[in-house]
């Protein structure tokens, strides 16, 4: 045994057979001779549970001899730990890529063993953005990643490089000459690193990392949307309305948006909202699977006026019919993007009919109880999970709101800057209520309006 040297391994002479050479002064050290005369640096120990295991360093050549020892006492430092590094470079060898990962994460969501919000299994359409965010911006940039290698560096570089439009790209789609336009920013950065940060959480529940490290990243705050229509842009969206009623490509499309405008009800839920869920009676939806999943929603007497100019006899299917039958409409954006062309409605959103409602009633002097549930927002408070009917509050609050929004469609202008009824107003609205004796949610139309 002598000190292990580059003089010592190039001085080695082939034999017939593999054979050590061992370091004299650092017990565990050594380098294979093959007899093809290339030369492996390996360390030899035992774990913590007295196994023998041996290590293989690195190619005589490739690193030096000095490199070698170095390594090797590295090795035998851990080892004094407790730690097994042959054991954790097999594991990091065999370790999951986040690719691998995003397939068996989908594969658990599609089963429905991936939660989302109200711990319910996430929906279809969550899925489907989940999937396009994996396909066009993770796997792309991290794909071929370790997960155990992962660090928050690596979280941090790859939220810049989406935050900075790394990624875009124009994509060709199923459909005839259709087109996906992938673009990045901060919200898309956001959204995609909250992604990557439930896919390592699921990872850490299957025990492949002990740690996730999303976790402490700092995300870029996502655009507050606070757009809402004013009076005048009320005004022009129902004469766009008026003037397109009668087209047949656009009909059913403006009367979505009167219903959404009236509603506030998301454009997912009054596209695929079916007669069977339409409560006319007690005027409410009661939506069977909605974001926040089973929703009723009060309805204003605007709306119910709205759906019994549609309803046919015995019709079960949808209630915005789509040209196929049996089927919902299918292009709404287009079309609504068709309606607005060229007017100062231009940039907006049919998301926007949502804020703008919310605003209204707020504006009208409404709770923030009161608004959430007339949208079917999340109810987070014991109260609210235990609120399943509508009552005749909230019916009125679904009246006022909807009739002062027809109203703004229908050109009509108000006196008031402000709409909030004062305490006069609310005492006197209330001493009608009481004098009819609370007037269940289902009264009479007329009963309703002189109240």
């Amino acid at each position: 045994m002598t000190k292990l040297t580059k003089s010592v391994v190039d001085a080695a002479v082939p034999r017939a057979k593999q054979f050590t050479i061992w370091c004299s002064e650092l017990k565990g050290f050594g380098v294979f001779v093959l007899p093809s005369g290339c030369c492996t640096y390996f360390v030899d120990y035992r774990n913590g549970s007295g196994v023998r295991r041996r290590m293989k360093i690195g190619r005589h050549g490739t690193i030096t001899a000095e490199q070698a020892r170095k390594l090797a006492i590295a090795t035998l430092g851990k080892t004094l730990k407790g730690d097994d590094p042959a054991e954790e470079r097999v594991t990091r060898r065999n370790a999951l890529t986040v690719k691998e990962l995003s397939e068996r994460y989908l594969a658990a969501a599609d089963r429905g063993l991936i939660l989302g919000k109200g711990n319910r299994p996430k929906k279809a359409s969550s899925l489907y953005v989940d999937r396009g965010r994996i396909h066009r911006h993770i796997l792309p940039l991290i794909g071929s990643k370790r997960v155990p290698d992962l660090k928050a560096a690596d979280i941090n570089r790859f939220m810049a490089d989406v935050a900075s439009g790394k990624t875009s790209t124009v994509q060709k789609t199923r459909n005839k000459r259709g087109k996906s336009i992938v673009k990045g920013g901060l919200g898309t950065a956001a959204r995609t690193v909250g992604l990557l940060g439930g896919m390592l959480t699921y990872a850490v529940e299957q025990g492949v990392i002990e740690k996730n490290p999303v976790h402490g990243i700092r995300k870029p705050a996502d655009r507050v949307k606070d757009r809402r229509l004013t009076e005048d842009e009320y005004r022009l969206l129902g004469k766009l309305l008026e003037e397109n009623s009668t087209d047949e490509q656009l009909q059913m499309a403006v009367r979505i948006i009167r219903f959404l405008a009236l509603t506030g009800c998301r454009r997912g839920e009054a596209i695929y909202l079916k007669w069977r869920e339409v409560d006319q009676h007690n005027s409410c939806i009661r939506l069977i699977d909605s974001k926040e999943g089973k929703s009723v929603r009060a309805i204003g007497l605007p709306v119910v006026d709205l759906l019994d100019s549609l309803r046919m006899k015995d019709d079960d299917g949808f209630v915005f019919q789509g040209t196929v039958e049996g089927k919902a409409l299918v292009g709404f954006p287009r079309l609504w993007k068709k309606l607005v062309k060229d007017t100062e409605l231009a940039k907006v959103t049919p998301h926007v009919l949502r804020h703008s409602f919310t605003s209204i009633a707020n504006d009208l002097g409404f709770t923030e109880a009161t608004i959430g549930t007339l949208v079917g927002h999340a109810r987070d408070t014991v109260t609210g999970r235990y609120i399943h009917t509508v009552d005749t509050l909230l019916v009125m609050a679904a009246d006022t709101v909807a009739g002062f929004i027809r109203g703004l469609l229908e050109g009509k202008r108000f006196r008031q800057t402000s709409y909030a009824l004062d305490r006069e107003s609310r005492e006197a609205t209330l001493a009608r209520l009481f004098d009819q004796s609370v007037a269940p949610a289902n009264s009479d139309k007329n009963e309703r309006i002189a109240a």
